[in-house]
């Protein structure tokens, strides 16, 4: 069914608050990383890629706050966000919206096989054209 409006403003204002709380917590563990780094240690890839989100969420988050401190400018918010998709930190993505990324990235991965597995089937036509 249907929900109410009460109940679908406590969802958004719980994501919102999930979604900045994730944020603290990833802030945190890059300020670590960023420590690490400046004491000479070296980041793992999987290290190294979520400092970079991290810090790109962050960078996002400027624009997003303008939003969420000027009055009444969040009703402006879905518009942005439908001309700027990736406006948001990737803590405050949605599930539907994690799973069309993926669907996407997915169906790239398959076009890519695809056109490698055409590439030599007919690279080996071609061999055996040349030795036969």
């Amino acid at each position: 069914g249907k929900k109410p409006l009460r109940q679908k403003i406590v969802d958004e204002l719980k994501h919102y608050y999930n979604g900045f709380h994730l944020l603290w917590i990833d802030t945190k563990v890059a300020a670590r990383m960023v420590w690490r780094l400046l004491h000479g240690q070296v980041l793992t890839r999987r290290e190294r890629r979520r400092l970079l989100r991290t810090c790109a969420d962050l960078f996002r988050l400027v624009p997003f706050l303008v939003f969420v401190i000027v009055p009444f400018m969040e009703f402006l918010l879905p518009v942005f966000l439908k001309l700027f998709p990736e406006m948001l930190p990737s803590t405050f993505e949605t599930e539907s919206k994690k799973e069309e990324k993926q669907k996407k990235k997915l169906n790239a991965k398959l076009e890519l096989a695809k056109f490698l597995q055409e590439t030599i089937a007919e690279m080996a036509k071609r061999n055996k054209a040349d030795t036969g």
